[in-house]
């Protein structure tokens, strides 16, 4: 689903998930950027019935495009960096980084809100698990963008020794 803006992404994410599917925000491939570099990839058989939950909501998708070959796959927005006893995941314009051993966060940057050097201030020096979630305290497309991050390096931080 293609929407207006990044605010769209969000709320319907936030939306859909509360009623129980399961979907991913991703990056548009190129041939539907549409100004929003989000989409939300969702089953395809759900479709009347996510596209209905939406517009009772107040936001409906510009467009739906069902992902019909390799040039209209959704991208990943993800990007890890193994720096041996760092972690860095990267999601859209934000970065977290972990020491390993310990899943104590040691920088959050990227990004140009103005929300960014509160939520490093809030995050970093602590355990993953003991930091709270950037969705909690931000309120900006890098709030957003680091909560997407935060997760995925919680999903990694899972799987270290």
């Amino acid at each position: 689903m293609v929407f207006e803006n990044t605010s769209e992404v969000i709320r319907a994410e936030t939306i859909i998930k509360e009623n129980g599917w399961s979907v991913r925000v991703m990056g548009p491939p190129p041939e539907i950027r549409s100004g929003c570099d989000l989409v939300i990839e969702f089953p395809l058989i759900e479709h009347l019935n996510i596209f209905r939950l939406l517009e009772e909501a107040g936001v409906a998708p510009l467009k739906t495009v069902p992902v019909a070959g390799p040039l209209l796959e959704p991208v990943n927005i993800f990007f890890t960096k193994d720096f041996g006893a760092f972690l860095m995941v990267r999601a859209a314009n934000m970065k977290i980084t972990i020491e390993k051993g310990s899943l104590v966060i040691v920088n959050i940057s990227g990004g140009g809100c103005p929300d960014v050097p509160y939520l490093a201030r809030e995050m970093v020096g602590k355990k993953l698990d003991e930091a709270p979630r950037p969705r909690s305290i931000g309120h900006t497309l890098c709030g957003y963008a680091l909560e997407l991050a935060y997760e995925e390096i919680k999903r990694q931080g899972a799987c270290l020794p």
